[in-house]
């Protein structure tokens, strides 16, 4: 699966200063993987089903590797696939333990240049750390502040992808967004656990999932906009 691409840096519609979240998802990252590392090391050599091409500690180092690169000023607009590459391949020899002090070497910079800049790092910590978490075995996060701006932005850009269809609505217990006009009134709907609808917007959920939400009408014009960020999974992600 590819990398997500860096969307804009929408406010926050509840008042959540992203930039604080994503410091908040990082240093959760660090301690779900220097967790991993300290008492089963080898799930860290394991592949991530959402990003297959990679182990854990590979999406590690890219995460790591691309706060390193924005801060160099090296960030293309598609996060192309030889970019992301790049930053794994340049620390294949780096333990857990070093990229963690990488990570947090760079994170006040980061933070500084995303008060200045926009704070799109937010997207790409917040669906991976959940890749992560599927291919550690290791749940969690999944109701978070920043959890629910990268749903929102996501949402945005889907919606930007979808302006020429009629409405599509998306219903969870808490959360409900149309891409126009009102939930109740759009021709499709699917319905799932809030969580489940942030992910499908990150393009971690099957088709057959997608099919198994949809209560009226037909989601199949939408797929090609909900794989905006690489394939959709052939089979449902552990997580």
């Amino acid at each position: 699966m590819t990398d997500p691409v860096p969307a804009g840096d929408a406010p926050s519609s509840t008042g959540v200063d992203p930039v604080l979240r994503w410091r908040a998802a990082a240093d959760r990252v660090c301690d779900l993987v220097l967790a991993v590392a300290a008492e089963t090391p080898a799930l860290l050599e394991q592949h991530v089903p959402a990003c297959p091409d990679w182990t854990a500690r590979d999406l590690l180092s890219h995460m790591v590797g691309l706060a390193t690169d924005v801060l160099d000023g090296d960030e293309p607009d598609d996060h192309n696939p030889g970019w992301t590459d790049r930053q794994v391949a340049q620390r294949r020899s780096r333990d857990v333990t070093e990229l963690v002090a990488e990570w947090r070497a760079h994170a006040d910079d980061l933070v500084a240049w995303m008060r200045e800049h926009g704070s799109r790092p937010l997207n790409d910590v917040v669906i991976h750390e959940q890749d992560l978490r599927g291919a550690l075995a290791r749940p969690g996060a999944r109701d978070t502040p920043e959890l629910g701006v990268v749903r929102e932005r996501m949402a945005d850009r889907f919606a930007g992808k979808v302006a020429d269809l009629p409405p599509i609505a998306l219903v969870g217990p808490g959360w409900t967004w149309a891409s126009a006009g009102s939930a109740e009134d759009a021709p499709t709907r699917l319905e799932a656990d809030d969580f489940d609808l942030a992910r499908a917007l990150s393009s971690r959920r099957t088709e057959a999932q997608l099919r198994s939400w949809t209560v009226r009408g037909d989601v199949g014009p939408y797929l090609p906009a909900l794989a905006g960020l690489g394939d959709l999974p052939a089979t449902p992600l552990p997580e």
